[in-house]
Formats: C-alpha cells, sequence, structure tokens
C-alpha cells in the first residue's frame, strides 16, 4: 500500500467516530496549551528581568576595581595598568575617573552640590558619552555638567515659601532660568586652616551638557573637570585630590596618592561576546573584575533550571492526556478488525498495518498540538493585556514597566510538539502491535 493511500485510509478511519476523536483532540490540545503557558510565565520573567538588567547597564562594560598582588595585596589602578587594558584584543575604550569631593558651585544667585571628577573624555567619548547640549572640554577650565545639574541649581539666599514640590523636586519658578552653556560657574573650594575655614572660588566654564541617562531613577549631576582644576584644588588645599583634614586633628598625616592613580576604571569591548574572553584575561593577570554579563549567566542558569521544571509539570498533563489517546487507538483496533482481516487475507504486510495505527496516533498528537498552541499563544495575549490591568484594579500597584508575564519563543512551541509526538506515538504503539497480530478468521467474525 502506499503512503498516499495510508494517509487516506487512516482519515477515512478517523471520521467514522468522529466525537471520540474530538474528545481526544481536545485533551491533547489543553495538555499542550497547559505545557507552552506554564512554561511562558518562566520564559516571560526571564525575558524581563534580563531586558532590566541589560538596560540597567551597558552590556559591554567591564568594571575593574583595582589589581591583587600576591606580595602587595589589592592595590589602585595606575596608567601602566591602563596602557595593558587598551593593547587587549577586542577592547574598544578604557575609562578612568579620579574622584574628588562634594563641591558648591554657583552661578546667577543659584547654586548646587556636586561631586567633582577628573575623567579622561577622548576614552569617554570612545565609551559612548553623549551630550544633549553644547560640547567636549579643550582649556583646563572648561568643564561638562550632568543632565540634573540644572535642574538642582536652586536659590542662594531664603526664599519665604517650600522650596521642593511633593516630588522632591525643586519648584519651577525658583529653579534657574538662564542658558547654562557658556555660562562661568564659581566651584567653591574649602580647606581647614588654623581651626577655622578657608574658601576659595574657582571659575570654570560649562561648556556642555550630558545627555539625559536612560533610565528614570539614574540621577546624573557629575561634573566633570580637567587635570588642570584638580591641580589648582590640591594647591590650595595642599592635600591630595582636595581631601579635607579633620579640623580637630590637624596634624593628621593623608595618605600619599600617586598623581597616576585612579579610583574607578571601566573597560568597554567592542560587543558583548567579547566580554567573556576580556574578563577570562583579566582574571588570569589577577585583576579582578566585574560585568552585567556574569550577572547574566547567574540569572540564565536560575532560570534555565526553573524552565526546565515548568516544562516538566507540563509534560506530566501531556502523558496523562496519552491515555486517552491509548483508548481510542485500543478501541479502534477492535472496532476495524474486520478491515483488519481482510487487509491481512489479501495479503498486506504486518508492518504497514503497524504504521497505519501509528500515524492515526500521530494525527490525533500533532492536530492536537496545534491547536493547543494556537490557544496557547491566546492565552499569553490575554494573560499579558489583562493581568496588569487586574492588579492595578484589585492591588492598586502599577506593575512594572516593561514587564513581560508570557513570552512564547519559537522553540517552545517546537519542544512541545516533539514531546507531544513522542508521547502519542508510544500511546499508539501497543494497540499498532495488537493490530498485527489479530487472527484473519476471528476478524472476519468479529470475535477480537
Amino acid at each position: 500500500m502506499r503512503l498516499k493511500d495510508q494517509f487516506k485510509f487512516v482519515r477515512q478511519n478517523m471520521k467514522k467516530n468522529r466525537t471520540r476523536l474530538f474528545m481526544t483532540i481536545l485533551a491533547t490540545a489543553m495538555s499542550v496549551a497547559f505545557l507552552i503557558v506554564l512554561a511562558s510565565v518562566g520564559f516571560g520573567l526571564h525575558k524581563s528581568i534580563v531586558k532590566e538588567t541589560l538596560e540597567r547597564r551597558i552590556v559591554t562594560e567591564i568594571e575593574v576595581p583595582g589589581k591583587e598582588e600576591p606580595n602587595n595585596g589589592f592595590r589602585q589602578l595606575t596608567n601602566e595598568d591602563i596602557s595593558y587594558f587598551e593593547e587587549i584584543k577586542d577592547v574598544k575604550a578604557v575609562t578612568r575617573r579620579k574622584n574628588l569631593q562634594n563641591y558648591r558651585f554657583e552661578v546667577d544667585q543659584h547654586q548646587t552640590n556636586a561631586q567633582a571628577v577628573v575623567a579622561h573624555m577622548p576614552s569617554e567619548t570612545k565609551a559612548g558619552l553623549e551630550l544633549s547640549d553644547g560640547r567636549l572640554p579643550k582649556a583646563e577650565n572648561e568643564v561638562v555638567v550632568g543632565f540634573h545639574f540644572f535642574q538642582d541649581l536652586r536659590p542662594n539666599k531664603e526664599v519665604t515659601e517650600e522650596l521642593y514640590n511633593e516630588k522632591g523636586q525643586i519648584k519651577e519658578k525658583f529653579r534657574y532660568k538662564g542658558e547654562l552653556v557658556g555660562k562661568k560657574i564659581s566651584m567653591e573650594v574649602i580647606k581647614f586652616e588654623g581651626g577655622k575655614e578657608v574658601k576659595k572660588p574657582l571659575e570654570v566654564t560649562v561648556v556642555g551638557i550630558r545627555k539625559k541617562p536612560t533610565k528614570e531613577w539614574i540621577y546624573d549631576n557629575v561634573v566633570f573637570v580637567s587635570e588642570g582644576v584638580l591641580k589648582q584644588v590640591e594647591e590650595f588645599t595642599g592635600t591630595p585630590r582636595g581631601m579635607m583634614k579633620d579640623p580637630n586633628n590637624p596634624d593628621m598625616e593623608l595618605p600619599a596618592i600617586p598623581a597616576d592613580q585612579y579610583d574607578q576604571v571601566n573597560v568597554y569591548a567592542k560587543d558583548m561576546e567579547s566580554v567573556k574572553d576580556i574578563t577570562a584575561q583579566l582574571k588570569e593577570n589577577n585583576y579582578p573584575s566585574y560585568s552585567v554579563i556574569n550577572e547574566l549567566k547567574d540569572v540564565n542558569v536560575m532560570f534555565t533550571i526553573v524552565k526546565a521544571g515548568l516544562i516538566f509539570i507540563g509534560t506530566i498533563a501531556i502523558i496523562i492526556a496519552s491515555i486517552g489517546i491509548y483508548n481510542t487507538m485500543t478501541m479502534a483496533v477492535t472496532e476495524r478488525a474486520p478491515d483488519i482481516g481482510i487487509m491481512k487475507a489479501i495479503g498486506a504486510n504486518p508492518k504497514t498495518i503497524k504504521k497505519i495505527f501509528l500515524l492515526e496516533s500521530s494525527y490525533i498528537g500533532l492536530i492536537g498540538a496545534a491547536i493547543g498552541t494556537l490557544v496557547a499563544y491566546a492565552i499569553s495575549f490575554i494573560v499579558n493585556f489583562g493581568l496588569p490591568l487586574i492588579i492595578k484594579q484589585a492591588f492598586g500597584e502599577e506593575p512594572p514597566e516593561g514587564l513581560v508575564f508570557s513570552y512564547i519563543p519559537y522553540t517552545l512551541p517546537l519542544i512541545s510538539f516533539i514531546i507531544c509526538y513522542l508521547v502519542t506515538i508510544l500511546s499508539g504503539l501497543r494497540p499498532a502491535q495488537r493490530a498485527t497480530k489479530v487472527d484473519v478468521l476471528r476478524a472476519m467474525r468479529r470475535e477480537v
């Protein structure tokens, strides 16, 4: 019998008892939909957490806090280390910063407190620093300020009413209204001398404003100053990085800080795939490092275990549904005993008879899997659309922006189809084997 005829024979037989066939396919579809929807929760939460992590951090950024030396312990990084990092394959940029104190900055009767940071602007630009207005510094008295520096400027005199609104922001009428780029601002440096506080204003010019952070919770009011400004601060204070001595202990010795020592060093890879190799090389040379890829690795392992467990639970539902397929196929063998007898009488090969019943069980499984997949996609859409509304109305809580409760990648239906197909084949195997052992004479007399 040709394969085409076998398929035709199977379809004809499946039409003989449509109610039983419908209930069997329905049970299979429900089990497949249950598997996909259950596992999609794991995939959805995994996707949401990974997306949130990637948005919070630059995926190619590698933080290097220092170097571990066998004899000298842990030390800060210097220009020698920076040069080594820049020679590593697939490294795009190496940023280095020196952190100063928080200083008060004044401009046109307004003031704010912000941290001054000495940054290497060429490497910052390579790493992706962007400006919303202005340009990069060219002279030593030029600075770039963070996006929120402008919003933080407040009147430097007493006001008669509340300065801040209910969101903790400076009210619009008290904010600085002028143009900041090109404006000269005063950076107030402080030291203690003879038990008294001595102040010196350093005049710098704002030439650029950094781009607004991608996340609302990121607060950027840092002021990027030059090495020239750092030198002026150190000459006035007489301390490294402008550190302030304890006024109660003026003879206290402050730690010496080399001029080429950095407080914060970040290595940026050319692409995400290069991060793993770079961190491995850093580790081999006693440079501890951290990157978001390391965090994602642990997250991925955890969610792989969760998704595997959910798929296993869903598979149990398919196995339970396979009992119905086994029952359907067993009854089909009994009902079609005369047809089997006729096929044997005209010389049909037992393998062909077995194949026909396996084809029928496969039909049931695959049709059920297809219907179940469509139902799962519909449920997933309803869950993602309706659950946030339910949470908001019932509990008064706003779900995190971009949270995905259910996500169905193309691999999940594929896995479900494979599991369903294997289970249905196993369910139909025993009835198919029984069909090959039907006695011709008994079958003709309907005694099976």
